[in-house]
């Protein structure tokens, strides 16, 4: 099965039978990008690629805002294996389109950045809500789409690194913020429980039918707004901090891990 990110819905269109399997396929170039073909059930990753000189300030950044920028995985300088999160693989040709940033400025998208890698950069494996999209599925919780915001929240700082939190926001019913509630307290490396629910305002959120990322929300009179952190936080303190190179996944195209969304619940 996989999740169609467009609408929510979920989807049985052929999708892969494991993370293995899609990364080979996005490698060798085989894959069309079809998010309702990613195999479910499988944690996805956020990837920040930053130099050397900053990964020290960017790992700290990271401890002190964990609910936005939980770490996965770090990894060696120059070190392209994504670790345990996904052994055998090659962040330089694992994602399907990565972005390119010089000196804070979105320059490129490309499928493949080998020839851009140096033996100075810090590949940093941060958790993202898609992961536990899953959980929510199993409980039967119904929500509408993800959108994507920045809040007025300031992060802590550290070094060069700033940012104001960003969130993503699902609608639903009352019912159904308590049980996803419930289910996302289990994931704290994947952002956890809710930052905020209701009022956007009370967030800093000025124009609620303009989110950062996805078409303008669709809400019933009784549904209710939750915003939880998230890892786009991390990229708007490294974009903000402008290495002359930084590596990241472009949205919505993340890392799609071995690791299994039920391997990170802490109860």
């Amino acid at each position: 099965m996989g999740r169609d990110l467009a609408t929510g819905t979920v989807t049985d269109r052929g999708a892969f039978p494991d993370a293995v399997s899609l990364r080979s396929a996005v490698a060798a170039g085989e894959w069309d990008g079809a998010l309702d073909t990613v195999p479910d059930g499988f944690t996805q990753s956020t990837v920040v690629i930053l130099p050397q000189r900053l990964a020290a300030d960017f790992h700290q950044f990271c401890q002190r805002n964990k609910q936005a920028c939980g770490l996965l995985w770090m990894s060696a300088p120059g070190d392209p294996s994504p670790g345990p999160l996904a052994p055998g693989g090659d962040i330089r040709t694992d994602l399907y389109r990565y972005r390119i940033w010089r000196d804070g400025e979105l320059v490129d998208r490309v499928p493949d950045v080998t020839g851009l890698w140096r033996d100075d950069l810090v590949c940093f494996y941060l958790g993202c809500s898609l992961t536990f999209e899953h959980a929510l599925d199993r409980a039967g919780v119904v929500r509408k789409p993800g959108r994507v915001y920045t809040t007025s929240i300031p992060c802590a700082p550290a070094g060069p690194f700033q940012a104001d939190l960003a969130v993503t926001m699902r609608a639903m019913t009352t019912p159904n913020v308590i049980r996803a509630i419930q289910v996302t307290s289990r994931f704290p490396a994947t952002h956890g429980a809710p930052v905020h629910f209701g009022d956007p305002a009370a967030i800093g959120i000025k124009d609620f039918a303009r989110p950062d990322f996805g078409p303008p929300p669709e809400l019933a009179p009784d549904d209710i707004p939750v915003f939880w952190a998230c890892s786009a936080t991390a990229v708007a303190a490294a974009e903000a901090a402008r290495p002359d190179l930084m590596i990241t996944f472009d949205p919505p195209y993340m890392l799609v891990t071995d690791r299994l969304v039920e391997e990170l619940s802490v109860f």
